[in-house]
């Protein structure tokens, strides 16, 4: 009962950041501040009020439009607020029985935060902003850095930097790899292969999952990609596709489903 019951409470908790992150996804790429002006219509400028702003359940009981001046709402909104409520519940039941509990609950939101905030950004202006990936690799360190000292309750907090710098290390590796994944595309294909943005992501991502599960991450999100891919040759000329979602999406599948690098080495040996 105390299990369905905070989930229900995270769930709610997770679709009103959901519909924060789909601010912060639209201004930022956009160079305007999350804070100021406060939400309103794209259309018609009106500022929403407090019934407006309800998550989801707003959307649908204006039936999908702007209560002033009608026009249509996407339905992309109320599909991240609601994906953001399931994800935050499922970051809970996935490590809320891992040690230290709350620690582990708290760094598993705020990195699949991060990675939402990416998805809205890149899927709308295939642009995954610095400040998304400064902002949350402070936030996640300093969290880390508890959970190994929680972890290691002899470590004074100098062990507790060294063993940081691994982390470190592990972004710097896997951002040589991707910078070498971008040189050699661009000799094949005669242009830009990949976007810096992706670039800087999977060094985010490899500071808290390492560099080995970071591969699997690109090789998971190409496989993911591949369909899209083929459709978009066909209909797009410029053959551009936002890659950071699939990034993100990948590195989702891998890191709540607790998998890594022992347990794919394992699988395909």
């Amino acid at each position: 009962m105390e299990t369905i019951l905070y989930s229900i409470f995270i769930f709610i908790i997770g679709t009103c950041f959901g519909s924060f992150f789909n601010v912060v996804g639209y201004r930022l790429p956009n160079n305007m501040s999350i804070a100021y002006p406060s939400s309103h219509c794209p259309n018609c400028k009106h500022k929403l009020g407090v019934l407006e702003l309800i998550p989801v359940l707003s959307y649908i009981f204006q039936f999908g439009k702007c209560k002033h001046c009608k026009e249509k709402i996407s339905i992309f909104y109320p599909i991240f607020e609601l994906l953001t409520g399931i994800l935050f519940v499922i970051c809970y039941l996935v490590f809320k029985d891992t040690y230290p509990e709350i620690y582990n609950v708290i760094f598993a939101i705020v990195f699949i935060s991060s990675l939402i905030i990416i998805i809205i950004s890149d899927i709308k202006y295939m642009i995954i902003p610095d400040e998304v990936l400064i902002f949350f690799s402070i936030i996640l360190l300093l969290i880390k850095m508890v959970i190994i000292h929680k972890l290691n309750v002899n470590y004074t907090w100098i062990d507790v930097g060294y063993e940081l710098l691994f982390s470190l290390f592990d972004g710097i590796i896997m951002f040589i790899i991707m910078y070498g994944i971008r040189f050699f595309g661009n000799l094949i294909f005669k242009k830009d292969s990949m976007g810096g943005g992706d670039i800087k992501m999977m060094a985010f991502i490899s500071l808290f999952i390492g560099w080995e599960l970071g591969v699997v991450v690109i090789f998971l999100a190409s496989f993911l990609a591949l369909p899209l891919s083929i459709i978009n040759m066909y209909k797009n000329k410029e053959h551009i596709l936002a890659f950071g979602p699939y990034l993100a999406i990948a590195t989702m599948i891998l890191f709540l489903c607790k998998i890594d690098i022992n347990m794919v080495i394992e699988f395909i040996s």
